[in-house]
């Protein structure tokens, strides 16, 4: 998939500082003023640099992508995995990944005692890393369009996790795809959606979905549940509060948790 760093424009007309007229001034003004005016103007840059780099933000800005500056869910679920084990239990024991950089999901679950992961990347990965190539040789993860039937056999997984995709599919497509993804779990099924506002990846995410993300409220996506007779699973999403609560974890997407068909 291929990633577009967002640079900072800089501007070549030299640098300007907030209160550097009151070094040359030729006002009556006293010393003391004019250092008290320096001393904040330095704090304010310093303020505004280190917020630019997310020291001074919270759980949420862990969500933001480094490489591209935008919102994802894919961090979120990276974070959620021991509240994850807390809620499902047993039903870690197999786990399948969809979405945009599940290589970094899979990777991350594997090292989780008694967790077998896999995954589904919905873009073209000729720029991937190392380790990702590696997933792919070794059938880990697969490259598939989720538009299409999973290369999966029902009930495969015993919990299925999906990230930063089904924002980017038409409701006819939804209709496909999100019983597909209930049909190769037993145990489950996890979404983390985008909430209305955010903003998501442009370039690479049309090119494979030819449509930008929207997104839904949760509302609308529990009505959508219900017309393809999915339901909530209302017993592992309170566990979910209680461990997210325990663990400090804040989620910066909606989280929903839906029983698998039967």
């Amino acid at each position: 998939m291929s990633r577009r760093q967002v640079g900072s424009s800089i501007r070549r007309n030299g640098p300007s500082f907030p209160f550097s007229g009151a070094l040359h001034s030729k006002s009556k003004s006293s010393p003391l003023l004019s250092v008290a005016l320096v001393l904040v103007g330095a704090f304010l840059l310093i303020a505004y640099c280190y917020s630019g780099s997310g020291v001074f933000k919270g759980d949420k800005a862990a969500t933001v992508s480094r490489v591209e500056g935008d919102y994802s869910c894919t961090l979120d679920v990276q974070s959620a995995i021991p509240v994850l084990k807390k809620a499902y239990g047993d039903s870690m024991r197999k786990v399948l990944h969809v979405g945009p950089d599940t290589c970094s999901v899979v990777s991350s679950m594997l090292k989780e005692d008694e967790t077998e992961a896999w995954g589904v990347e919905p873009y073209d990965i000729e720029d991937a890393d190392g380790n990702c190539k590696s997933l792919v040789q070794k059938g880990i993860v697969r490259v598939a369009d989720v538009k299409f039937p999973l290369p999966y056999r029902a009930k495969s997984f015993s919990l299925v996790i999906v990230s930063d995709a089904l924002d980017y599919l038409s409701p006819k497509y939804l209709n496909r795809t999100l019983p597909e993804l209930a049909r190769v779990s037993s145990d489950g099924l996890v979404i983390f959606a985008g909430y209305p506002g955010k903003q998501r990846a442009k370039l690479p995410e049309l090119s494979k979905f030819g449509r930008p993300a929207k997104m839904r409220s949760s509302s609308w996506w529990i009505r959508f549940f219900v017309s393809t007779s999915l339901e909530e699973n209302d017993v592992v999403a309170k566990k979910f509060d209680q461990a997210a609560t325990k663990k400090a974890y804040q989620p910066s997407c909606q989280v929903f948790h839906l029983k698998s068909y039967h």
